[in-house]
């Protein structure tokens, strides 16, 4: 299992962000991870394994140097993430909530288009990173995330921290959720509810199955629209 948090705002959701994904440590027991970005200090990220502590603990000397409106969490049972690219979309963070069956044929696919992977989990190319890399064969956010739904088989939820803005999408066939929260001045994207009430968000709608949306601290635009 794994769980997704997101959050952006027009004044800092740091902590938003640290207690948002931590209220999510249930879904995974391996791996957790913080991405943020700022004008000031650019794209800021860290990633702690949870084997042998709790999310609380691991992260909490690094809330003091994040800054940002904009920011994801992830709690993972499997990879090392959120995952930081540069590409032709820009430069932008992932993280995922995944099942991909036929890693080994994307991996070899990838190789043979003389691409290179650079993070390892477990021995093996790391799936977010191979979900970055898809994503970036696209014109743009929306049809690179197509690309992921088309290619692989199996399950991908996620999301996507530009300077600006959070692009999510839950998987084509709907088996992981993803719902969106607000509150005054803020959007909140999650794997669970559970995570909004304590720091003060309002459910607004579900994700549906395959739907794609770009979330600023202004509103939300759907890039597109959901499956039957």
């Amino acid at each position: 299992m794994s769980g997704l948090f997101g959050s952006i705002s027009k004044d800092t959701c740091v902590f938003d962000v640290f207690y948002g994904t931590d209220y999510h440590s249930h879904l995974g027991t391996k791996r957790a991870g913080l991405a943020f970005y700022s004008e000031e200090k650019g794209f800021q990220r860290a990633i702690h394994s949870l084997e042998d502590g709790y999310f609380r603990n691991k992260f909490e000397k690094d809330i003091s140097g994040f800054s940002g409106n904009v920011g994801i969490g992830v709690i993972s049972d499997t990879e090392a993430q959120p995952i930081l690219v540069t590409s032709h979309l820009g430069r932008f963070g992932v993280a995922t909530v995944s099942k991909i069956a036929n890693i080994e044929e994307l991996e070899k696919r990838c190789l043979v288009q003389k691409k290179t992977f650079s993070e390892i989990s477990r021995g093996a190319i790391n799936p977010t990173e191979l979900v970055a890399m898809l994503i970036s064969e696209g014109d743009d956010f929306t049809s690179g995330i197509e690309n992921v739904f088309n290619l692989i088989k199996g399950s991908c939820s996620l999301l996507v921290i530009t300077g600006g803005s959070i692009i999510a999408a839950r998987d084509k066939l709907g088996r992981t959720p993803l719902m969106i929260g607000k509150k005054d001045g803020a959007y909140a994207v999650a794997s669970e509810t559970s995570a909004f009430p304590n720091i003060g968000y309002e459910v607004e709608r579900f994700l549906g199955p395959g739907e794609i949306v770009k979330i600023t601290a202004g509103g939300i635009e759907q890039l597109r629209k959901p499956n039957d």
